[in-house]
């Protein structure tokens, strides 16, 4: 997840605001038309103050969709809220993230269409070169469970470590090998990872975090493809229920999503380290069971 400002991380903090007036209750319907036959959509997000909203939601209600933004700070909260029905859709999480919810909660959310991958870059404000990174260096990784598997599978990448597992969505810092690896790995906090590469020789830092430290692209001395493999599983996305995993008006607001003015807006927003993606609803639900099926074998 890029922490869309994603994927992608677990920030323990209360919800911030509902950002539309009017929303419904929780447990009200909101699929059933107004007098002029149109649609209310309440989302969840972690990001609505950011202007690109604005321009979605503009274009969602010219096809007479009202969308009612409930803005989250707490990453906890917006899929609890979704199959409690408070919401009808949320968007701040990525495949991976999704996985560990359903399986940790026997919930059967689904994902609805794709936003965008968010690669996630390793920095150095002490080397401008992995190669500068001594044998025994200090690199700091974010300690929650799905961004620490992806920066040890980033780190691999790399050429800093090598994982006994190969390297996959629930790698932990036990299944380092030490003999083999170039670098030791210090977990911490993700909101201070960025904090700590005054001593460290590297950390991988969320773009969000990176974002608030003032971290600049020249600083990044490695970050994961987004095209590879090893990347779909950190694909954003909108998530509904299953039971209203077809309903085509949300199908619609994907589209709304990928107008390019929405993308261009969201690009001036968030940065232009995200790689837009539009990965079929049956591709992400596939992708999601094999995720939980790993999960659940683990």
């Amino acid at each position: 997840m890029r922490l869309p400002r994603a994927l992608s991380l677990l920030v323990p903090v209360a919800v911030l605001a509902v950002l539309a007036a009017g929303c419904a209750a929780p447990g009200e319907s909101s699929s059933g038309g107004g007098e002029s036959g149109s649609r209310t959509v309440r989302i969840g997000v972690s990001d609505g103050a950011e202007p690109y909203w604005k321009v979605f939601t503009d274009k969602a209600a010219a096809q007479g969709i009202t969308v009612e933004l409930t803005n989250f700070t707490d990453y906890n909260q917006p899929n609890p809220a979704l199959a409690q029905g408070q919401l009808d859709l949320n968007q701040f999480q990525h495949l991976q993230y999704l996985a560990n919810y359903n399986v940790q909660n026997n919930d059967t959310l689904v994902p609805v269409g794709a936003t965008a991958v968010y690669p996630l870059p390793l920095y150095s404000t002490k080397h401008t070169d992995l190669a500068q990174i001594p044998q025994g260096g200090q690199v700091v990784i974010p300690n929650d469970a799905v961004n620490q598997a992806r920066a040890l599978t980033v780190l691999q990448s790399a050429g800093l470590l090598r994982l006994t597992d190969g390297g996959t969505t629930t790698s932990t810092p036990a299944d380092i090998d030490r003999a083999a690896s170039k670098v030791t790995v210090t977990p911490v906090d993700a909101a201070q990872t960025a904090a700590n590469l005054a001593s460290a020789d590297a950390a991988i830092v969320n773009n969000n975090y990176a974002q608030s430290a003032n971290l600049t692209r020249d600083q990044v001395l490695y970050q994961e493809d987004p095209d590879s493999e090893k990347a779909k599983p950190y694909i954003n996305l909108f998530v509904a229920r299953a039971d209203q995993a077809d309903d085509p008006v949300y199908a619609t607001l994907v589209r709304i999503y990928h107008d390019p003015q929405v993308l261009d807006a969201a690009r001036r927003d968030l940065g232009d380290g995200g790689v837009f993606r539009d990965n079929s609803a049956e591709d992400l639900r596939q992708t999601l069971a094999g995720i939980e099926q790993q999960l659940r074998a683990r």
